[in-house]
């Protein structure tokens, strides 16, 4: 591994002849510019209380050359030079454990928030020999927290980092290398160290470095520059300790080699908790590539940074208890509790809701009810109340399990249709019939339809019961191919046997306007605080134990990568920050790309607005997706932020402050399907060609009585 020694500030001792001539040379040079302010440190090393020794006051002075400046700094020998510097340390720190500090030798790999570090160690006396690394040169950008000039621009940052160390004590031993790290050269340049502290932006060299480490049994320290995270692999303690505490599995650096930056993320993203991520951080990460071009990083996140390390540095080099693990010295949350001394400022949580689990049900009536609750309904919400008495059967809208976008009741009502429709299928096929009528609506129950079991059956009807028992959401990406023209003749013939009118959109490029229009919804949907808020309510992860209702995150066929920044996309504080920002352009890139691999989008159309209505077309919009996936097809739903609102009163309750916006894309989507202004749009329906999916939705249970 080279390294640079041309810079290195040279220290002459003008009582060696050599180092004389040296000095002599450098002191007729008109170029260079001499500093002495020899009397002044001598006079504040003899004020010291206790008194120094005479061996410190006799010691012979030195000139310090620093080449970059051109200049010849008059200084107190090493030994004074150190004890008059580090006297503010006493008490802090005591002599003896001043020295063993010292002597230890410790290499930073990584000199933008590396160079706080170093120098924090470098100015605590922590530290004997430093050897520093980074491949990058100094940027304007690295400005905001390299505490460097516009004369370092263009500059290594080892470099840097060297100088201003140099400048700050000529005396210790610093190394500096120029090329970084590569798996060929990490073994050379932790040789010998007893600590190491990793600050480097690339994943495989953190493993490579890390791996290194755990055979040669040196411990590991990485702070991050968002809310003080320090991070501490005692492998000097523990040889068999798993890299990353482990986070990454069996994952090894020769894994990330060829992988892309977007294949890496679950991996970052496993190490660095997005539980633990500030706001601001993890709204950030999310702009990468968008509204920002890097990592952001403030100088006061990386000064905290360092000071943590240094104090990870000063107990283990001394001996005291360090554990491996991770702690965080989070400033931000600190001042956000700050609090009259004495005051009891405890929050108590609020408690778990438990979730309902209704029971099962028997017989006919259950056959029937069991393929009705097997209905689609907006975020599996399964919207009803399922009553049975007798050969009676009622199914309503239950009002405690509407949304803000369910606005009027219209998504409930979309849903009750869609089990009207598999209930008659059931029944048609256990040779039933099924008269519906509704009674009149009232406030606990806008929308109820009673359906009366008698003698007969329905041969159209029947013959779907299969497929309304396989019937299920299909959110893999697709393949983009055509839809077949039976299909595509097929669907609409069959909406309409159920009143409904169905527009089938093939052409590229009407598909590429409903993906940014799409797009753009469910933008607004994450930067509004109760959209954003209903819609992560909606998720189910694996554990969660109201899993009966809601969507399997599994289900969302996401890769690894765009699943793990589902955990950042989910908090509620990251979207606040993108929404005073007015950024947030990733939000909307998964609707985007899903809506351009499909094959079609089929729009569920009705004349009228009454629930009844949208009951009706409910019904059309299961149909269609039964028939579908009984081609062969995927089969999504989407439902765009706007759908539901008649008008702007009701796009206001969506988000008062996106209420132009979503006007605007309302009013351009209706256009694109040739809405009228009697009709009402029920559903969208994505449709693919795709794998089937990885896991179905789950139904909860229902009391009949």
């Amino acid at each position: 591994m080279a390294t640079t020694e041309a810079d290195h500030v040279i220290v002459l001792d003008i009582e060696q002849d050599a180092d004389a001539a040296q000095f002599a040379e450098l002191s007729r040079s008109p170029s260079v510019t001499i500093v002495d302010t020899w009397a002044q440190q001598s006079a504040a090393l003899a004020a010291l209380r206790p008194a120094p020794t005479d061996a410190l006051l006799r010691e012979s002075a030195r000139w310090a050359y620093y080449p970059w400046r051109h200049t010849l700094v008059k200084l107190l020998g090493p030994q004074s030079f150190r004890t008059l510097r580090l006297d503010r340390n006493r008490n802090l720190v005591t002599p003896d454990e001043q020295q063993r500090l010292g002597r230890l030798r410790i290499g930073v790999v990584g000199l933008s928030s590396g160079h706080a570090v170093a120098h924090t160690l470098a100015m605590s006396g922590f530290v004997g020999e430093l050897r520093l690394t980074d491949f990058d040169e100094l940027e304007i950008s690295n400005l905001n927290r390299v505490p460097a000039t516009v004369f370092d621009l263009g500059v290594n940052k080892a470099v840097v980092a060297m100088r201003r160390i140099a400048e700050l004590d000529p005396y210790l031993s610093v190394r500096h290398f120029t090329d970084g790290l590569s798996e060929s050269t990490i073994t050379e340049f932790i040789d010998g160290l007893d600590i190491v502290i990793e600050q480097c932006d690339s994943l495989e060299v953190k493993l490579q470095l890390r791996e290194a480490a755990q055979r040669i049994g040196i411990p590991v320290l990485m702070a991050t520059s968002d809310r003080g995270l320090i991070d501490v692999e005692r492998f000097d303690l523990e040889p068999n300790r798993p890299v990353f505490h482990g986070l990454l599995g069996g994952v090894t650096a020769q894994t990330m080699a060829g992988l892309t930056t977007a294949e890496k993320m679950p991996y970052v993203l496993r190490v660095f908790d997005p539980e633990r991520i500030s706001t601001r951080m993890g709204a950030s990460m999310l702009e990468i590539g968008y509204s920002l071009a890097a990592w952001p990083q403030l100088s006061g996140e990386i000064s905290v940074g360092a000071a943590t390390v240094a104090e990870a540095v000063r107990r283990i080099g001394l001996g005291l208890t360090l554990a491996s693990g991770r702690a965080q010295v989070d400033t931000a949350d600190v001042l956000d509790r700050i609090a009259e001394p004495g005051l009891d400022t405890a929050v108590t949580p609020p408690a778990d809701t438990a979730p309902i689990t209704p029971d099962d049900t028997v017989d006919i009536i259950d056959t029937v009810i069991a393929a009705a609750v097997r209905a689609p309904s907006g975020g599996n919400s399964q919207p009803w109340h399922i009553h049975s008495h007798g050969d009676q059967i009622s199914i309503g809208i239950d009002p405690r399990r509407t949304s803000t976008m369910d606005i009027g009741f219209r998504g409930s009502a979309t849903a009750i249709g869609a089990a009207l429709f598999n209930a008659r299928v059931a029944a048609a096929a256990h040779g039933r019939r099924i008269a519906v009528d509704y009674p009149e609506p009232g406030p606990d129950h806008p929308l109820t339809a009673v359906l009366h079991l008698s003698t007969g059956t329905d041969g159209d009807l029947a013959r779907w019961y299969p497929a309304v028992l396989r019937r299920e959401t299909n959110r893999h990406l697709g393949t983009g191919a055509a839809l077949p023209d039976d299909v595509r003749a097929m669907l609409p013939q069959l909406a309409e046997q159920h009143g409904a009118r169905l527009h089938v959109t093939t052409d590229r490029a009407e598909m590429s306007a409903i993906a940014a229009l799409f797009a753009a919804a469910d933008r607004v949907r994450y930067l509004d605080p109760r959209l954003h808020r209903e819609m992560s309510s909606e998720m189910r992860w694996p554990g969660d134990p109201d899993a009966d209702f809601g969507i399997d995150v599994r289900s969302l066929e996401l890769d690894a990568g765009n699943l793990a920044a589902l955990s950042l996309l989910r908090r509620g504080d990251i979207m606040a920050s993108l929404d005073d920002w007015d950024a947030g352009g990733v939000l909307g890139e998964d609707a985007r790309r899903r809506i351009l691999s499909s094959s079609a989008v089929a729009t569920v159309v009705v004349t009228g607005d009454t629930l009844r209505d949208f009951s009706r077309g409910g019904a059309a919009m299961a149909a269609v997706w039964t028939a579908a996936q009984e081609q062969g097809l995927a089969v999504q739903p989407v439902a765009p932020t706007f759908l539901y609102a008649r008008n702007n009163t009701e796009l206001g309750q969506l988000s008062a402050k996106r209420l132009s916006e979503l006007d605007r894309l309302r009013t351009e989507f209706g256009a694109l399907i040739g809405k009228q202004n009697d009709e009402s749009i029920v559903l969208c329906l994505r449709i693919s060609s795709a794998p089937a999916p990885s896991v179905s939705s789950r139904r909860s249970a229902v009391i009949t009585d």
